[in-house]
């Protein structure tokens, strides 16, 4: 049996750049949840989707790491709706079901472009133990910043951590234990640190409770919640628009757009960025 798969490039305007991802647009009917944790870990990218099902308006989706199922996740979002389009297989609007919900996305074939809009961002309640923290990410506590530290889903939670400047930034240094403590602490997926620049725009680095993952180039579930964050508490600018770097520390420079606005349900997050087609292949089973 063959699994088809299409290998694309997110959060970046060239190729071989951004966060990978590998879309198996057509599975067969009968290749289960085992088997694609098998096949997402034997690809080894930090994802993998499969589409389990194309309706009008819509389809579904599942999502893997190289060990777990994803409820949500950002970059696979934007690159299957993207793959599925480009493959005519749905149109230029779309919405896209995943354990999480729905999530609306656009994409604009000839500018290589996607965007979503994200589900409503939640906010937890704050996590103290920033001695932990900076020990998870191989810093002292005074270049953590002066901004809470909570914990924000629009899907999956990432812990938004405050960093005072790029320098510390550069340097933070991810702890495999450590990590995995502060994440299952506060109920998150990874630790989102950030630093706001001094030309408004945000760098931040993504790192993940797994040690399979370690850091992720461009996280997408955490642009968003972050995008909320500032527009909470005013930083960057926000709410409106803001640029988040990441990636260059692992060699896959990324740029994810974020747009925050506020409607009588509260924030509402939209992240996009550049799609790129690398590859596709197959799987023999």
């Amino acid at each position: 049996m063959g699994v088809h798969f299409t290998l694309v490039d997110v959060f970046t305007d060239v190729p071989f750049a951004g966060n990978q991802l590998c879309v198996v647009p057509d599975p067969p009917d009968d290749l289960d949840g085992v088997t694609m944790q098998v096949l997402a870990r034997e690809i080894g990218f930090s994802e993998t989707t499969y589409v389990t099902a194309v309706r009008e308006g819509g389809y579904d989706v599942r999502i893997f790491t190289p060990v777990s199922e994803l409820p949500f996740a950002g970059h696979p979002t934007l690159g299957t709706a993207f793959t599925l389009a480009r493959l005519g297989v749905v149109p230029s609007r779309i919405v896209q079901t995943t354990m999480a919900g729905d999530v609306p996305v656009e994409v604009e074939l000839e500018a290589g472009t996607a965007t979503m809009r994200q589900l409503p961002p939640l906010f937890g309640g704050p996590f103290d133990d920033r001695e932990a923290i900076a020990s998870a990410v191989g810093l002292d506590p005074g270049d953590l910043g002066a901004g809470p530290i909570v914990p924000v889903s629009t899907g999956i939670s990432h812990l938004m951590v405050p960093i005072v400047g790029e320098e510390p930034l550069r340097r933070a240094s991810r702890d495999d234990r450590g990590c995995a403590n502060v994440c299952e602490r506060a109920g998150v997926e990874s630790l989102y640190l950030f630093t706001v620049r001094s030309r408004g725009d945000v760098m931040a680095r993504m790192f993940d409770r797994s040690a399979e993952i370690g850091e992720d180039p461009a996280t997408g579930s955490a642009a968003g919640p972050l995008g909320a964050y500032l527009s909470e508490h005013g930083g960057a600018g926000m709410p409106g628009h803001v640029s988040i770097a990441q990636g260059e520390q692992v060699g896959r420079p990324s740029i994810l757009e974020v747009e925050v606005v506020r409607d009588d349900t509260g924030w509402v997050a939209f992240v996009g960025g550049g799609v790129r087609t690398v590859g596709a292949g197959w799987f023999d089973l």
